[in-house]
């Protein structure tokens, strides 16, 4: 309820003005922006902090003493810390990456791959994304172990009943997303990873859809891994975060080797640095990860939960307004879903949908969303995808509905 009033008393159409992207016009029309589960818009306050990097600021961190270098290190790494407030863990826990699909390579590769064997299994759900299935199977064809599937029910939403069956003595890891990119289904990540640490098995969560969209507490989750990606959360692109419980960092081998990951190195071998840098080899996203700590400041202003609130309205509205288009179905109906709603209209491709929309001045996804085998549950090539964020606007809505109605006249 708190949550709810909070969002109450934002001027949402004022914080809509402080993303410049969200001003122009696509073929003429007013752009209605409804692809945020892909990527996120940026408000002025991530833009202006990277620009600021570069003009005023811009060195390489880590390696130098002098002013500016010293003001690039002290800048990366306060982002390290403002992700860390965000997410409720410790700084030294947090390697910072790329992005959800190589934090979850580095798990498969510095985590899994020397531990697993033939005889082991991997529990995944039907509902994740492809960086959640092909690290696995890389790592499933060279140890030898398996991968097992759990499923959905008729609402979208992850059989649990069947997930904790397969949990079984041989299962060493279980990944799972925490929302669905494709469906927006919720899942109650934090009684998974209780089910999964009675039985030892290992938990790694795809976090690239709740980051964004709720508050997180990942100490409270209790998995082991937990994976975001920070241009869906109104940060710059090449920038995310893999977090890691230390016992796990102090145990993982390098994943990359180079600068900045070692302490010492002589041809006879190398002294690795401490976590979480041993896992940080290269210059980084210096400017990309400013950016980061930047959005992150932004989006704690307004409050995940105030975020969550408004998100939650938009997506009601637009169940509802969806509804009423004839021939319409959607895709997951879950009770706790994400403002991501996948949809197809009947005897209309999905590719010709979005790419009429696009005229429209409406900009959706089209396509299998990295999801194979949810498109192959589904018996469907592809669908549609409409993704809302707090910057978005009933109206837009309307007129999302609207241009739908319109494009669906002329296909159909």
């Amino acid at each position: 309820m708190q949550a709810i009033e909070a969002a109450k008393s934002i001027d949402w159409v004022a914080i809509r003005g402080d993303f410049p992207l969200l001003q122009r016009q696509v073929h003429g029309k007013s752009l209605v922006y409804l692809d945020s589960a892909n990527t996120g818009q940026k408000p002025a306050a991530v833009i202006d902090a990277v620009d600021d990097f570069f003009r005023n600021h811009n060195a390489n961190v880590s390696r130098a003493v002098h002013a500016l270098g010293t003001e690039a290190t002290e800048a990366y790494e306060g982002a390290r810390s403002k992700l860390a407030r965000f997410l409720n863990v410790r700084g030294d826990e947090l390697v910072l990456c790329s992005g959800t699909t190589f934090a979850l390579n580095l798990v498969a590769y510095s985590w899994a791959l020397p531990r697993l064997e033939a005889g082991d299994a991997i529990v995944l759900t039907r509902m994740e994304h492809h960086a959640n299935i092909v690290p696995w199977q890389l790592v499933a064809q060279r140890t030898g172990a398996t991968i097992k599937v759990a499923d959905i029910d008729a609402d979208g939403a992850l059989d649990l009943d069947h997930l904790y069956s397969l949990l079984t003595p041989e299962v060493r890891l279980l990944g799972v997303t925490h929302v669905s990119n494709v469906l927006g289904t919720v899942n109650p990540v934090r009684e998974i990873c209780r089910e999964a640490r009675r039985r030892g098995i290992v938990t790694v969560i795809d976090g690239s859809q709740a980051a964004p969209h709720r508050p997180l507490d990942v100490a409270a989750i209790g998995c082991d891994f937990y994976a975001i990606t920070g241009h869906k959360m109104a940060g710059p692109t090449g920038t995310g975060v893999l977090w890691a419980r230390r016992e796990h960092l102090a145990d993982m081998p390098p994943f990359l080797g180079g600068g900045e990951m070692i302490k010492e190195v002589r041809f006879e071998g190398t002294v690795f640095n401490d976590p979480p840098h041993k896992f940080e080899a290269g210059t980084p996203n210096i400017a990309g990860f400013i950016g980061l700590g930047a959005a992150v400041d932004y989006l704690s202003g307004l409050g995940m939960a105030a975020i969550d609130a408004r998100e939650q309205a938009l997506l009601a509205h637009a169940t509802q307004a969806l509804s009423e288009v004839p021939g319409l179905r959607i895709f997951g109906t879950p009770r706790e879903k994400a403002a991501v709603i996948s949809f197809l209209v009947e005897g209309a491709h999905a590719h010709d949908l979005a790419t009429l929309l696009d005229l429209e001045g409406v900009a959706i996804r089209s396509g299998h969303h990295c999801a194979h085998p949810l498109m192959q549950h589904y018996g469907v090539p592809a669908t549609c995808r409409a993704s809302f964020a707090f910057y978005n606007t009933f109206e837009e809505i309307d007129a999302f509905v609207a241009a739908l109605l319109k494009v669906r006249k002329l296909l159909l």
